[in-house]
């Protein structure tokens, strides 16, 4: 996938301030502020540049406060780091494309991964696709 670069002025001008602060400076919405995104099928993509991230058939309510699913739509849509920011260590996920921060990977989800990844909603946008 081809990587998207901007400067932080031409990304401060295509993203809202809700959006620019969680992609760009990994902000974190509060929990139970997400958009609320509909019980649908289709498919999440990052708001900054488009690229496809998750599936509706992985997500699940994890009771967090935040869009949860047990993985992504591709095994490389989505990228770790290490977070060690307010004194934890965390698992940081990162939109592979634009290199935006999405949110945080647990060992706590669902089968058939464990994993729960903890995103801002703010980060994603929702397309229906219906169903045949």
């Amino acid at each position: 996938m081809k990587k998207i670069i901007k400067s932080d002025q031409e990304w401060k001008t295509q993203l809202s301030e809700k959006a620019y602060n969680i992609l760009r400076k990994n902000g974190t919405e509060r929990a139970f502020t997400s958009d609320n995104f509909p019980k649908l099928s289709g498919v999440y993509s990052c708001v900054g540049c488009g690229a496809e991230l998750f599936n509706s058939n992985a997500k699940f309510d994890s009771g967090s406060g935040w869009p949860s699913f047990f993985q992504p739509i591709e095994a490389n849509v989505v990228e770790e780091s290490i977070d060690k920011s307010l004194m934890m260590t965390r698992t940081e996920a990162h939109c592979v494309r634009c290199e935006g921060h999405l949110g945080h990977i647990f060992p706590d989800g669902p089968a058939p991964t464990g994993l729960r990844y903890c995103i801002n909603g703010g980060a994603l946008s929702f397309k229906e696709v219906k169903e045949n």
